[in-house]
């Protein structure tokens, strides 16, 4: 049995991992960091937490732990045997992360996801085709979290060092649209540009939040000398 969580900041992320003895969990030891920094603000809260690729069950059970008896896990991956990793408050769903008809499915069934954690095929073209579905679909303040990355520099994923359309240029493409509103018209502003509020970039790793800035102005505060 997992250890009982008795309050919403009792335990950090990666005591968890280290003591686990469910599912096998199989995680780079430095995105525990990233992890809590972004997540975190969804402990004990009524949060649809949407993985991509299930791997062996054991970080869904993490989740499930780490944020709480109100939080709905979604793991969605190709190979069938992954819905044997259902249990309470854990659900699969078996797809191609990359058919925007089965993650449109998956939306109608369980509501805009929280948070996105992109675990799954690691190929640029499934990198890309699930974000652009996913993203404009989210809660208006989620967090979209891409890991392993370092494929994006590997041709045995479609990337490769400045390949054009890996994910890793395609961010590159997005930074300079996040500030569309700011290049005098070289850029349109988007759905994008609209609706994010921060990108963040870690090794192998990208974290994109939802939320917007409202009105942009800079006032001068204090009295003249």
């Amino acid at each position: 049995l997992l250890p009982i969580r008795t309050t919403g900041f009792d335990m950090s992320l990666w005591p968890l991992f280290l003591n686990n003895q469910g599912r096998i969990i199989h995680k780079w030891k430095h995105y525990f960091p990233s992890y809590e920094r972004h997540f975190s603000r969804y402990i004990n809260r009524p949060v649809i937490f949407l993985e991509i690729g299930c791997g062996e069950g054991g970080s869904l059970q993490m989740w499930k732990q780490y944020l709480g008896p109100l939080a709905t896990i979604v793991g969605i991956d190709v190979r069938a045997e992954c819905a044997n990793f259902e249990e309470d408050q854990i659900h699969i769903r078996i797809g191609d992360q990359s058919d925007t008809g089965f993650l449109a499915s998956v939306l109608a069934e369980f509501g805009a996801p929280d948070v996105v954690l992109d675990d799954g095929s690691h190929v640029m073209e499934h990198l890309s085709a699930t974000f652009q579905f996913l993203y404009p679909r989210m809660a208006r303040d989620g967090v979209y979290f891409v890991e392993d990355l370092h494929t994006a520099y590997w041709e045995e994923y479609s990337g490769g060092y400045k390949r054009p359309g890996s994910f890793i240029e395609h961010c590159k493409d997005m930074i300079d649209e996040l500030n569309a509103e700011h290049t005098r018209g070289a850029i349109p502003e988007s759905d994008f540009s609209k609706g994010t509020l921060s990108m963040h970039f870690y090794d192998s790793c990208a974290v994109f939040e939802k939320g917007h800035t409202g009105e942009k102005f800079a006032p001068q505060i204090g009295t003249p000398i």
